[in-house]
């Protein structure tokens, strides 16, 4: 279950998943970017499918998570990876978008685990979750202020279950992406935005989407059955770069 993956990382992630053999259900808003992404899936000789869901109600995960059990028998993994951005200098910003970005990057998480978490827990399910937190959840970083408080919010909830739900079998990790261009980043990205980032990452280049796969794989398969509470950060050295 890709909450997001019809975006372009989380959509990554779900293709590298299916190549590896898991079925996989994309949860987002647009059919038509879903369609694009499944498309490839199949090409490659993966399987998946799309279903539209209110990730901002319990009824709402609740029907998806009814939905996904009846057609395909059983879940256990979730990505929890929609995310909405905006780059309102921190005076400026309205309540109306505080609340809105507040309630998609952090509250949907919240929302996620508690339904799955508890369909994991009833029915012994030995489960992975993938949070995607933000290298401003770690450091912060400009122009991006509410989207920062949320990210750090997914965070700390992630070691919080992880701990919760250590001798359950049910592991939970953030993945912490760097700087990858993606749809809702890209209006911040001015050039003299990309230069600073540039500068202060190791490898000097974006990172691309593709490039999640690994660390997809890592956390939703036995490879990784000992990590949990972790937060893997992806990113060309950019966490490691001072002066």
């Amino acid at each position: 279950m890709i909450i997001g993956g019809t975006g372009e990382l989380c959509g990554a992630m779900a293709a590298a998943m299916a190549g590896a053999g898991a079925e996989v259900v994309l949860v987002g808003r647009s059919p038509e970017k879903a369609a694009a992404r499944l498309e490839k899936i199949d090409a490659a000789g993966g399987k998946g499918y799309f279903i539209a869901a209110d990730i901002l109600s319990r009824e709402g995960l609740q029907q998806l998570l009814a939905d996904v059990s009846k057609k395909s028998g059983q879940c256990d993994i979730l990505v929890n990876g929609a995310g909405i951005n905006a780059p309102t200098p921190f005076l400026e910003i309205p309540e109306e978008e505080y609340d809105r970005i507040f309630a998609v990057n952090a509250k949907a998480v919240f929302l996620a685990c508690q339904v799955f978490g508890k369909y994991f827990l009833d029915n012994g399910i030995s489960a992975s979750i993938i949070n995607m937190g933000s290298m401003s959840g770690v450091i912060p970083l400009s122009k991006v202020f509410t989207y920062s408080m949320t990210k750090a919010a997914v965070h700390n909830i992630s070691r919080n279950l992880a701990r919760e739900w250590a001798t359950k079998n049910i592991r939970v990790n953030t993945v912490v992406p760097g700087f990858f261009p993606a749809e809702q980043n890209r209006k911040v990205l001015t050039p003299e935005r990309v230069e600073q980032i540039m500068g202060h990452t190791p490898m000097k280049r974006f990172g691309k989407a593709e490039e999640l796969s690994g660390v997809t794989l890592l956390l939703t398969s036995g490879a990784g059955s000992f990590i949990t509470g972790a937060e893997i950060i992806v990113d060309g050295g950019y966490a490691a770069m001072t002066i």
